[in-house]
């Protein structure tokens, strides 16, 4: 991309200056980001959950300014490795106090603080929680969580960051279809394109779906993406080679290569260093009364990478406590699966009913792909190998979480407490996997640079 087309298209920051970010930039004092470049573009992470997006653009060169999260599990995940951890870390203003918000209590508390970002802020990453889009499970048309979609906006157009980064679950791309209280009157809504509309009024609006596995992601987890640029007087919108979406699949070769890593990755190559054949089990560290898998060394390159110098035993190797007859039904699927040429699809209602499983959404591993998506539910998925679930640990791997990246809170819920609560499992599976936002990351930190080069040139002449 050429310098004119930056200027063109980054109008907004073109014309601004980016000081210290300990400087009164954003109106307020800073802590150190300890991974960030002092004069780094600034984010905020909205619906944070427990920090993946935010791992992946500390680690492409952004500076964090804070994140929001209402769940308390998910907050201290995030506050454990982000805010207090040894590596990459948020800068956390002063006047915020670091704990769960919504970004409505967030607004009411603090509108005034949130007031003085606005034009400050280089970057709004994350967007509405994904489970009422889900098609994993039931569509909710007036789920809450849905809602949040209006919450969202009302927070861009307070702050008006310079971009916006959102991901979803293809989901929120579809028609939700309701009807009136007597079963007639249908109503159709789509929240992508009432999203796309409100924010196409402040900015230049990209969007398109990423599989995921094609990004050395060991998992398929199609994601609905979008990226805004606000517009400007001198703001032009980017012609189709140059928009952001073109420069993440472009640059995604050589983004890999950097790391070692190979565009498509299997599961069995993600995970394998954690089969208790080649690792063994020892007693679990966190919980009484349960096992964990053992930390063996690593076997592929990509279990390499994802140890990212972490030394030590690895956390979140619990193992779920199987009973006999379960662990026999296990192993009877995989073996048939196996037979049958049925991994990585679920099990048809032959085998469901041979089993005695009411679950539709049951499926084993092909050691030799990448996993299907990921979700909430840890019996989703059986090992490709041994007669059992996965660990978050392993779940983990499949979202290139890297394994110092530690998660807090219980393990598993169920009932009521599902709405409310965001276990382990939970927060693995509703994250952006880091090693895509680190991607994404790299591409809208490229247009900053480009625009700041722009800009210094105008200065100097």
């Amino acid at each position: 991309m050429n310098l004119d087309c930056a200027s063109g298209a980054l109008g907004w920051l073109a014309s601004k200056e980016i000081s210290s970010p300990r400087s009164n930039r954003c109106g307020c004092e800073l802590g150190t980001g300890l991974a960030s470049e002092e004069n780094a573009p600034v984010f905020i992470d909205a619906f944070a959950g427990c920090g993946g997006l935010s791992l992946g653009l500390l680690r492409a060169g952004w500076r964090g300014l804070f994140a929001i999260e209402k769940d308390a599990f998910a907050f201290e995940t995030l506050k454990t490795n982000l805010i207090h951890g040894p590596r990459q870390r948020f800068a956390w203003p002063s006047w915020l106090e670091q704990q769960p918000w919504t970004i409505e209590s967030l607004m009411e508390k603090h509108g005034a603080e949130l007031g003085k970002l606005r034009g400050k802020v280089d970057l709004l990453a994350g967007g509405p929680p994904c489970q009422g889009f889900s098609s994993a499970g039931r569509r909710r048309p007036g789920d809450l969580r849905n809602q949040l979609v209006e919450r969202y906006l009302e927070f861009v157009e307070l702050v008006q960051p310079g971009m916006v980064l959102i991901e979803n679950v293809r989901g929120i791309t579809y028609d939700f279809v309701s009807t009136d209280e007597e079963g007639e009157g249908e109503t159709r809504r789509n929240f992508a394109e009432e999203l796309l509309s409100r924010l196409g009024q402040l900015y230049h609006v990209y969007y398109d779906t990423i599989r995921c596995s094609e990004f050395g992601v060991p998992q398929k987890r199609p994601r609905f993406f979008v990226v805004g640029i606000l517009k400007s007087p001198k703001a032009k919108r980017l012609p189709k080679g140059q928009d952001p979406f073109a420069r993440l699949r472009g640059g995604k070769v050589k983004f890999l290569e950097r790391k070692g890593l190979k565009p498509q990755v299997s599961c069995k190559q993600a995970i394998s260093d954690l089969e208790i054949e080649h690792a063994g089990k020892i007693e679990s560290p966190d919980t009484k009364g349960y096992e964990a898998i053992k930390t063996a060394s690593a076997k592929t390159d990509y279990q390499r990478v994802m140890r990212d110098g972490h030394v030590g035993p690895l956390t979140d190797t619990r193992l779920a406590r199987h009973r006999p007859h379960i662990v026999e039904r296990f192993g009877k699927i995989i073996a048939e699966c196996k037979a049958e040429g049925r991994l990585s699809v679920q099990l048809n209602s032959e085998m469901r009913n041979r089993h005695g499983i009411n679950k539709m959404a049951t499926r084993v591993l092909d050691p030799s792909l990448c996993a299907p998506t990921i979700t909430s539910m840890p019996d989703d998925l059986l090992h490709y190998a041994e007669p059992r679930t996965l660990t978050v640990r392993e779940n983990a791997r499949l979202q290139t979480f890297p394994d110092w990246f530690a998660f807090q809170g219980k393990y598993t819920t169920g009932g009521e407490r599902r709405a409310r609560e965001v276990p382990r499992f939970t927060q693995v599976a509703n994250a952006v996997p880091p090693l895509i936002a680190e991607m994404w990351g790299q591409v809208l930190l490229s247009y900053v640079k480009e625009a700041s080069a722009l800009r210094r040139l105008d200065q100097a002449a």
